[in-house]
């Protein structure tokens, strides 16, 4: 038997004192005094500061300029902290003022020659979120896409099972474009697939797989995703 387990069932009186003097220095704690807590708060404050701003500066004079090499154009004012993820011979178009949070990931498949994903104006993408482009993806202008949601134009395999054992791409028939619209919300976690049209002011709520086109204006949950509500005001 170890004797971590003797301290713990503190079988004799001298396993007992350990496991207390134990107890004692895991939970022992320095009074409060606080001037000292405002001035260790201020380090860390600063201390903050300091990197957050080391990061913008890596981000505007090392990670922008890596992602706008890799864009075919890309508008003024664009926000990343992290370099986007991009495989494949996706052509992206950024627009102006595009805030990305955190990690991107982009990639194309090889059915198409030039596959696109368009990004327009003001456009929102959180962290870790995914766009598999075989044909067209197209962000319009103001759209807000929360952290964790993925989007793909294709099933990314073959149906035929046969085929996919064979390591063949989807049928360019099976790949079908997604717009996404103005001002649409796509909650966190969703899953856009193939041929979705999201309308304009459209929401999709949390964890959604979307499989078919959101009316503009409308409300829209679940796996398959459902409208519940339509002509938000």
């Amino acid at each position: 038997m170890s004797l971590v387990l003797k301290i713990k069932r503190a079988e004799t009186p001298f396993y007992a004192s350990l496991k207390r003097i134990a107890k004692t220095l895991i939970h022992f704690d320095l009074p409060f005094w606080r001037p000292w807590g405002r001035f260790l708060n201020a380090i860390y404050i600063c201390a903050k500061f300091v990197i957050a701003g080391l990061r913008r500066l890596i981000a505007i004079l090392y990670y922008g300029p890596i992602f706008k090499s890799r864009c075919v154009s890309c508008g003024r004012n664009l926000y990343l902290e992290l370099v986007p993820s991009i495989s494949g011979p996706v052509q992206i178009f950024v627009g102006d003022h595009v805030y990305i949070s955190g990690a991107l990931g982009i990639a194309s498949g090889h059915v198409f020659d030039k596959p696109e994903l368009r990004i327009g104006d003001r456009v929102f993408l959180g962290h870790l979120v995914s766009f598999r482009v075989s044909r067209q993806i197209i962000i319009e202008d103001g759209v807000i896409i929360t952290q964790g949601c993925y989007i793909t134009d294709s099933d990314e395999h073959p149906l035929d099972p046969e085929l996919r054992a064979q390591g063949l791409p989807p049928e360019a028939a099976d790949i079908k474009s997604i717009r996404i619209c103005r001002n649409a919300w796509i909650g966190r976690g969703s899953y856009i697939l193939k041929g979705v049209t999201i309308g304009e002011g459209a929401i999709v709520g949390a964890g959604a797989v979307v499989t078919r086109d959101v009316p503009p204006m409308s409300i829209a949950v679940g796996n398959p995703a459902r409208v519940l509500e339509r002509h938000i005001t």
